[in-house]
């Protein structure tokens, strides 16, 4: 059995927002590859595809356990997905480590959206949901999704690397836009701006 039986069939859950306990915490590790974990990845695939993202912690739907799904674009514009159990995620040291600069923005924070410098190359190892060794190589946004993800498992929202100034702005800018996003969202669509 694949990755991809558990990319459909799921149900659109509500997104946890910044400032829930659960997103500030350290997560427990996966330790059961079972029927009640695929149902959740499957569920997860559904919720970030109805939020239209391309990254997707466990936190973010409220369950403190080390997992992550992705749906995401490398440096070579190929759309890579999967799901990761127990990441961890190195970047290079020294002379090889090169940072790039991007907006970044949350799930759990829509309609804010701030630069952030990242390494441009991450490596995450884990293991998938059916307990198999799994590393992935991310190059460009894909790399910057890896951290992000790994980030919220271990209870760190990327405001937190952000300096004071720009996380105000950061805020200030959901704030602007969360009349947009009903608590339940993406259960419930995003209201347009007209209504």
């Amino acid at each position: 059995m694949g990755i991809e039986t558990l990319m459909t069939g799921g149900t659109v859950l509500p997104i946890t927002r910044w400032g829930t306990p659960v997103m500030h915490s350290h997560t427990s590790p996966v330790t059961r590859f079972d029927e009640e974990l695929h149902t959740l990845v499957r569920d997860m695939f559904a919720t970030m595809a109805a939020a239209r993202g391309v990254g997707l912690a466990a936190t973010q739907v409220g369950r403190g356990i080390a997992l992550f799904i992705y749906d995401c674009p490398d440096a070579d514009d190929i759309n890579r997905q999967g799901v990761v159990c127990n990441p961890v995620v190195s970047t290079p040291a020294g002379d090889a480590r090169n940072f790039e600069s991007e907006e970044e923005g949350c799930l759990s924070l829509p309609g804010g959206y701030q630069p952030l410098a990242r390494p441009d190359l991450a490596t995450c190892v884990g293991v998938d949901p059916f307990g198999e060794p799994v590393t992935i190589q991310g190059t460009g946004m894909l790399a910057r999704c890896l951290q992000h993800e790994t980030d919220h498992l271990n209870g760190i929202v990327f405001g937190d690397r952000l300096s004071g100034r720009v996380r105000r702005k950061l805020y200030a800018q959901h704030e602007e836009l969360a009349h947009l996003y009903p608590e339940d969202w993406p259960v419930t669509p995003r209201r347009s701006s007209a209504s």
